[in-house]
């Protein structure tokens, strides 16, 4: 590995720990000629299916893109940084899970809403809005209604009072 600070190709490992939750191997190193330390990190390079849009063009899976979508649906909500990877990674898997080389946009935005659905309700409703293009204030009353019936038929208890 590279130096970054003067590209001597001679580096060594000095530590090395795993890092979300095993996910990836965070590396420290020590540069052999300038002594400068970095640090790298190793993820495991998994393919997953490319993403068939609605229009019909095709494109690889993009993870940023997955993550600022969560992000944003997400903002000024109590949802921890590691629930997000967790949901991150457990979309990633579902895809992966496919067995398909391709998969509709449909699908993607599907597993979206289902993992955002159990981090935040709120951070359902907004994604949902903006993915299913609703029109007008019915549409969000109908999507927070059917919320509230699968709160009703899996036994939980509404959240009272909570904001």
């Amino acid at each position: 590995m590279f130096c970054p600070f003067c590209i001597e190709q001679e580096t060594k490992v000095i530590d090395s720990r795993l890092v979300a939750e095993g996910h990836q191997i965070r590396r420290r190193r020590e540069c052999s000629t300038c002594k400068e330390r970095f640090t790298t990190f190793e993820v495991a390079e998994l393919v997953l299916p490319r993403v068939i849009k609605r229009d019909g063009s095709r494109e690889p899976f993009n993870e940023a893109k997955l993550r600022l979508g969560l992000q944003r649906a997400l903002e000024k909500r109590p949802v921890s940084t590691e629930n997000v990877e967790k949901g991150i990674n457990q979309i990633k898997s579902a895809l992966r899970g496919t067995g398909e080389r391709e998969v509709e946009s449909e699908l993607v935005g599907n597993l979206i809403m289902d993992e955002l659905k159990e981090l935040d309700k709120v951070a359902y409703v907004r994604f949902a809005s903006v993915y299913r293009s609703f029109e007008d204030i019915r549409e969000f009353g109908l999507e927070i209604a059917k919320l509230g019936q699968s709160n009703d038929t899996d036994g939980s208890v509404p959240d009272a009072g909570k904001q």
